[in-house]
């Protein structure tokens, strides 16, 4: 059968100094009629199960260890057993949603995880997180990049690039490297293409990204983390 991805859209509420905020997020499924792999699942298992069906969940891949990318991982795994993946340097982000556990998998770059008819390569990217990664798929033409790169550009946390130049040079040298047609499937918002991004890189090495206000203009709903007040240390554990 052929592998397919689909989309779930989940919806969590935060609360900031008494105000509500409403954070969406994507969670991915790739797979067929009989096992899939879900990828960042949010807040919302029961509705992520719900589109997996009977299918078999074979792993839960994690982009980063952030809430809004690991906050149904063990739910959603626990169904079927399956294994959770993540990359070892965002093990302290991911004690803060689940502290009484680890992942099982510790993702490298250039590992492989297989589904269906399909491979998926990790590719370490980091600047959002120290532990960042992307999954590429040749045989599907498409990445999922988390919150490295939305399409709108860069990802941010909390409203600011931890590690603006560490986040450009991933992007540049591996997203960027992929064919134009590639599908870039992000953790928030809408997909894009390669080919709708790369023209754009230049402009956000010269400084487009923080000469403006947007950092400070950005609402809460797509990046969950400023309104879950997510403080990410940059120095290391």
């Amino acid at each position: 059968m052929t592998a397919r991805i689909e989309r779930v859209v989940t919806e969590g509420v935060v609360d900031v100094d008494g105000v509500e905020h409403k954070v969406e997020s994507n969670t991915w499924i790739v797979g067929d009629d009989e096992e899939v792999i879900v990828i960042d699942p949010a807040r919302d298992a029961e509705k992520i199960l719900e589109q997996v069906g009977e299918r078999e969940v074979l792993a839960v891949i994690c982009t980063s260890g952030l809430p809004d990318h690991v906050g149904a991982a063990i739910e959603v795994a626990a169904r079927d057993e399956a294994v959770v993946a993540m990359h070892p340097k965002d093990k302290p982000l991911w004690r803060r949603t689940w502290p009484d556990t680890w992942p099982d998998i510790e993702l490298e770059d250039e590992g492989v995880f297989a589904v269906a008819d399909v491979e998926l390569e990790v590719m370490t990217t980091p600047g959002v997180t120290h532990g960042s990664i992307s999954l590429y798929s040749e045989d599907l033409d498409a990445v999922f990049t988390g919150k490295t790169l939305l399409a709108d550009g860069p990802g941010k946390l909390e409203g600011e690039y931890p590690a603006l130049a560490d986040q450009l040079s991933t992007i540049g040298g591996r997203l960027f490297t992929l064919r134009h047609s590639t599908r870039v499937l992000p953790a928030h918002g809408e997909e894009t293409v390669i080919g709708e991004l790369e023209p754009k890189f230049d402009s956000w090495l010269s400084g487009s990204l923080t000469g403006g206000s947007a950092a400070a203009d950005e609402g809460p709903l797509t990046d969950g983390t400023r309104a879950a007040g997510i403080r990410l240390n940059t120095d290391g554990d």
